[in-house]
């Protein structure tokens, strides 16, 4: 343990994500906290860290293979942890920053014990895409102390694959959110990217279903994606141009007013583990209309907190015999007593200490 006090922590992952940013201000008062970026840094991060406690590498990762500019970088990144001399590191991302944070701690030598968190897709989708992906997945795995996992069907695969430790707690909020907005009965909302693996056509899909037997249901659709366009010509081709408001990307403040008139949120993606943004709008109140997906049926029950959507030619009927003002103050208290996410990350460093130095 570092000298001066506390734990001595480098988080490695995409400093241009607001879920690391989300990680690091947890972290900030509790740690002596560095950070490697694949990418850049967000303005927020210059604000909690010093330049001497930042690296930002500047490449383009791709998280489903390819990286070999981040590889490249790796010299420098073993040079920078060995000059650091952490207790931690502390991967997001295992398959791109897990990988830098093992080949690192071997290539240098580094005292450092290295903790890992899965994010979704490192874990349910890369390792089947070959061997060579199983083979390092598999490894990182090994050579993590402790790993995080969002949903028990991640971490158990995460074992099969090697894990040693995996601690399991959703990526939660770091507040609720106030309610000051009229719910509009029939507004539905969906934010995840538009790309193929979050299905967003199906989305298009459920809701035409909707707006079929509702002539009042709108939805709008926030985030972007290469599919964006050809969704916006299938909504006008079906009728639902005046009906489905495509919105691209929010910041923080417009997607919370989204989510707080929203009365339901739309999440169908073909693979996922617990999602931010489901938690999100369950904390403002809205009901999860959400593919068949463990993870899901982890977060919302056997219908206990939302829908799962299969076939959606019966969505409509189920939607209209749900009591839509009690599960809305019912997924509120329970993300208040479940999703929160400053209690976790208290956990987690206690486990890091307990662990004691390497």
């Amino acid at each position: 343990m570092s000298l001066s006090g506390g734990l001595k922590l480098v988080l490695i992952g995409d400093g241009e994500s607001p879920h690391l940013l989300k990680w690091a201000r947890a972290l900030k008062p509790r740690v002596q906290l560095h950070a490697i970026s694949s990418r850049g840094f967000l303005p927020e991060f210059h604000q909690l860290l010093p330049d001497a406690q930042r690296l930002a590498l500047n490449t383009a990762p791709d998280h489903g293979g390819g990286n070999v500019a981040l590889i490249r970088q790796l010299p420098r990144i073993g040079a920078w942890l060995a000059e650091t001399d952490a207790d931690w590191l502390h991967a997001h991302y295992l398959t791109s920053h897990g990988s830098l944070a093992w080949a690192a701690k071997l290539g240098w030598r580094l005292r450092a014990q290295i903790a890992g968190s899965a994010w979704g897709s490192d874990i349910l989708v890369t390792p089947n895409q070959g061997a060579a992906w199983r083979w390092m997945t598999a490894k990182v795995l090994r050579s993590c102390a402790v790993t995080t996992s969002d949903s028990q069907h991640m971490a158990q695969r995460m074992r099969e694959l090697g894990a040693r430790d995996v601690m399991v707690f959703p990526f939660g909020l770091e507040a609720l959110p106030r309610q000051n907005a009229k719910k509009q009965p029939w507004l539905c909302f969906a934010n995840r990217g538009l790309e193929p693996i979050y299905r967003p056509q199906l989305v298009i899909d459920a809701f035409a279903r909707i707006a079929a037997a509702r002539p009042d249901a709108r939805l709008v659709v926030a985030n972007d994606g290469s599919l964006r366009a050809a969704l916006e010509a299938d909504a006008a081709a079906r009728g639902l141009g005046d009906r489905v408001s495509f919105v691209g990307r929010l910041d923080a403040a417009a997607q919370g007013a989204h989510y707080a008139r929203s009365t339901w949120f739309l999440s169908l993606p073909q693979s996922d583990s617990v999602s931010v943004s489901v938690l999100e709008a369950m904390a403002h109140g809205c009901v999860p209309l959400l593919s068949d997906l463990p993870a899901n049926r982890e977060l919302i029950g056997d219908s206990a907190r939302g829908l799962i959507v299969g076939v959606p030619d019966d969505l409509p009927a189920r939607m209209a015999a749900l009591d839509v003002a009690t599960l809305a103050a019912a997924n509120r208290d329970w993300v208040a007593a479940n999703g929160l996410f400053e209690p976790h990350v208290q956990r987690f460093l206690t486990r890091l200490k307990a662990l004691g130095p390497a």
